[in-house]
């Protein structure tokens, strides 16, 4: 069973950065994406960027932190990254790393982490 956990958040001050990890163990092969969603309070959770590993593979980021959000992997860790830069007070939410294990779509979630953003 693959378990996730996610870390780094914490609280910024606008145009700050942070940089969140999401650390995979079990049995991560199976993994077809890795991304990261977002929910603030009141609000759905959305996706935020995410990796696809199937069909060439492609990266997806949200419009509003495209330019300032990247996610990344380092395979050897079994870690995702999400570096974000020029944060935003809209950009405070819990952010949640996610996989898709054994098949399409995200099944698998961490814990959150939460990110705040004072103006």
């Amino acid at each position: 069973q693959v378990q996730l956990v996610e870390s780094g958040g914490g609280s910024v001050q606008a145009g700050g950065s942070l940089r969140l990890s999401c650390a995979a163990s079990g049995y991560t092969y199976s993994s077809l994406c890795m991304g990261w969603f977002r929910q603030a309070p009141g609000k759905e959770r959305e996706g935020v960027a995410g990796s696809f590993y199937t069909g060439g593979g492609h990266t997806f980021y949200a419009d509003s932190v495209k330019g300032r959000f990247t996610i990344s992997q380092d395979n050897a860790k079994n870690t995702v990254y999400l570096q974000m830069n020029s944060l935003k007070p809209e950009d405070t939410a819990m952010y949640y790393c996610a996989a898709c294990i054994g098949g399409p779509g995200y099944n698998t979630w961490g814990q959150g982490t939460q990110v705040t953003v004072s103006s």
